[in-house]
């Protein structure tokens, strides 16, 4: 109703005027169902070991980026720079099929951190191209998302006492954890990729590289405290 409106009083049709629509006020259309499910780094440890490969290192990465499972399974090895440790986000999957990011402010370089550097090139082992860094080992696509929720994530959760347990669980951790350490909410804003502030909390702000990697780098040492690079690749399918 809103975009009619508008095109009404672009087209000439009606006046130029406000348009009614913003005074309709719909009530509990915004209010969240319920809480968002934030894991304590403890916590977290304890759903890694009890995870096994590929599920462990797609975990760490989604909980030590802030990275959308739909990105988290569409990266790919020419989308990281070991050498100037950043990672940059290019793409996601829905249902299998690799496309675009969510938005245009999705599509950044988010911070790598030594640590969470070492886990990755563990994993990637002695592989040279620049495919896939998830490939499943049956089709060589991207996995599905609802599949590991499903019966990987939501069972191991249940496992450790955290039932319900989902991919947005650690987006949710992620953002929580920066709060914890007291970074900026411009920088925030920016480790999230969200397009507008209000969507992070409703402050604007900006931020460097630099201040990003202060503030990643502090969210990944509370994460990967005592987790250590395993050693193969053995990868098993859903």
């Amino acid at each position: 109703m809103h975009l009619l409106f508008e095109r009404a009083m672009l087209w000439g049709l009606i006046e130029l005027r406000r348009n009614p629509v913003e005074l309709v006020a719909l009530r509990g259309t915004s209010r969240r169902k319920r809480k968002p499910q934030v894991l304590a780094p403890e916590k977290f440890r304890e759903l890694v070991s009890v995870l096994h490969e590929p599920y462990r290192t797609m975990a760490i990465v989604a909980m030590c980026t802030g990275m959308r499972v739909s990105e988290v399974l569409a990266l790919r090895y020419d989308h990281i720079d070991f050498d100037s440790e950043v990672l940059l986000i290019q793409q996601g999957v829905v249902n299998g099929r690799i496309g675009r990011v969510k938005t245009e402010a999705s599509q950044d370089e988010v911070p790598l951190d030594p640590a969470f550097a070492g886990v990755l090139r563990t994993w990637k082992g002695n592989r040279e191209d620049g495919g896939l860094v998830f490939p499943s080992p049956v089709t060589g696509r991207p996995y599905y998302a609802g599949v590991i929720q499903q019966h990987i994530l939501k069972p191991r959760g249940e496992e450790i006492g955290v039932p319900g347990l989902g991919w947005h669980t650690f987006r949710h951790t992620y953002r929580g954890l920066l709060d914890e350490t007291g970074a900026p909410i411009g920088v925030q804003q920016k480790l999230m990729r969200h397009s507008n502030v209000a969507t992070t909390m409703n402050v604007y702000g900006n931020s460097t590289i630099r201040a990003k990697q202060q503030a990643n780098s502090k969210v990944v040492e509370m994460v990967m405290k005592e987790i250590q690079p395993q050693a193969g690749q053995e990868r098993v399918a859903v």
